[in-house]
This record gives C-alpha cells, structure tokens and sequence, in this order.
C-alpha cells in the first residue's frame, strides 16, 4: 500500500484545485464586493514523474527467523555524467511462524545534510493473512489492515529467464552463475541475468541493457545482496548487515501504542 504521505505529496503538488469554490464564478470584469480573502495561488509546470523505488523481496518463510538491517543506494546518471546518489537503511525481521516486520524510511541525499526519517511500519502474519501499514508521520496514527494473500508455503522464485532469444525479436538474454561467496557469515548464491533489448522495444533507438545481480541465501530465501543497473532509472544496490540468525524481539510484531486500526479488508481472509 502506499505510504499516505506520498499520496498527499501527489495531492498538494497537483495543478488540481484543491479546495472548492466558496462563492459562484464572477462575469467577466466584475469586481468582488465587502472583505476579502487571498487569493490561492498554485506552481504549475509541465512533465515531471514520480520515482518509486522497490527494494528487496521477503517472502514469509517459516521456521527461517532473522533480523537486519538493509542499506539501499540508488545512483542516477546525469547527461553531463555527474551523478546523484540517494540512500537510506532499515530495519527487517521475520520470526519462525513466517510473520514479517519491515520499516520504511525516506530516502535522502548522500553525504548531505537531510536526515531520514521513518515513514511507515509494516508487519504481514501469513497465518492470519493480515498486513498492517502504520504510518508513523500520520497525526491520526492509524494503522490500515489489508489483506495479505502469500502463505508459508509459496515459492519464490528470484531466478530470471534462461540465456537465449526473446519474444518477437525484443532482444536476448545472458544468464551467468557467479558462484557462492559468504554475506554477513551466511553462504550465498550468486547470479547475474543481462537483458538486452533490441532498438525500438520501449521507443528506444539502439540497443539497451538491463543488467540485474543478485546473491541469494538457500537459507533464510532472501537476497543479502542485490544490485540492479538500469540506464532509465539508474543503479540501485541493497547491502544486507547486521544480519542475525535468531529469533527477533516479540514486541516488534505488536501494533505501535496509542495506535488505531482502519480495516481496508474487501472480504474475509483466506483459509489456511
């Protein structure tokens, strides 16, 4: 679900009115009569786009407890060939029934002076099939419950397409194995998928290559380390430390205090 803020970011940085007219529309040259109020004005412009960046997968194994935290880079190309580079770091935890407990925090410049701040707690119970996102910026500190369809028994599967050919001549693709190597004292399989697509594909006019490396712990089901490059979007690396392998604190899968719940549920959950 999306983070409120982000939604109300969208809202108040719109050409949209935001706020309906409190009097009828004036005729043309008329001059409003008795006291009145400033006269709201707004900063338009046009393009733009709104960035969201997708970090690591983790699925709600069970029996597979873990704590971390993650630090993500994301590297942005510029055409004069600078570079803007964004990070954050997060907390992760899953216990041993599968229960999942994620924080999200705004990414902000590197080595600058902006401090990050916690968005968002999310915690998913498989069991239960519930997700929760607390949103930690909100005044009204609520925590909205949707449902959270993936069981303890779903596969994921991080392994791209096989070398070859594309669909209808869109490119082709190299798939290499790295090897194995230790992250954070956990053995780890490493993997390294190149697509490239032909001219044409997405309006590009010569060939581009999405470039996507990753290495994976049979053991806990996640990538401890992931870097996708993209020359549309950038690189963008997740470097899993402080890794540990036991059982994390009870509390953290506790709703915050003083917290309420708004239930978002369309129907019952699902039978396990």
């Amino acid at each position: 679900m999306r983070n409120k803020y982000l939604l109300t970011l969208v809202i108040l940085f719109s050409c949209q009115p935001l706020f309906a007219q409190t009097q009828p529309p004036l005729a043309p040259g008329a001059q409003p009569q008795g006291p009145q109020t400033p006269v709201q004005q707004f900063h338009v412009e046009d393009g733009g786009t709104r960035e969201v960046l997708e970090s690591i997968v983790i699925p709600p194994k069970g029996k597979a407890p873990f704590s971390l935290i993650l630090q993500t880079e994301w590297v942005k190309t510029l055409p004069d060939g600078g570079t803007i580079t964004s990070e954050n770091q997060r907390r992760i935890a899953r216990d041993s029934d599968g229960r999942i407990y994620q924080e999200r925090w705004f990414l902000v410049p590197k080595n600058g002076k902006v401090k990050s701040a916690m968005t968002t707690i999310q915690i998913s119970d498989p069991h239960a099939h519930t997700l929760y996102n607390c949103f930690m910026l909100d005044g009204d500190h609520q925590c909205v419950l949707s449902s959270y369809t993936p069981s303890t028994d779903a596969v994921y599967n991080f392994q791209g397409p096989k070398t070859g050919a594309l669909p209808d001549d869109a490119g082709s693709v190299i798939h290499e194995d790295l090897g194995k190597q230790f992250i954070a004292g956990v053995e780890t399989i490493g993997t390294r998928d190149s697509v490239i697509y032909n001219p044409d594909v997405f309006g590009n006019d010569r060939k581009v290559t999405i470039e996507r490396e990753f290495w994976y712990s049979p053991k806990l089901g996640i990538n401890l380390l992931s870097k996708r490059s993209d020359p549309r979007i950038g690189t963008q690396t997740f470097t899993t430390t402080n890794l540990i392998l036991s059982e994390p604190e009870r509390k953290l899968f506790e709703l915050p205090d003083g917290y309420t719940v708004v239930d978002h549920r369309e129907s019952a959950p699902p039978q396990n």
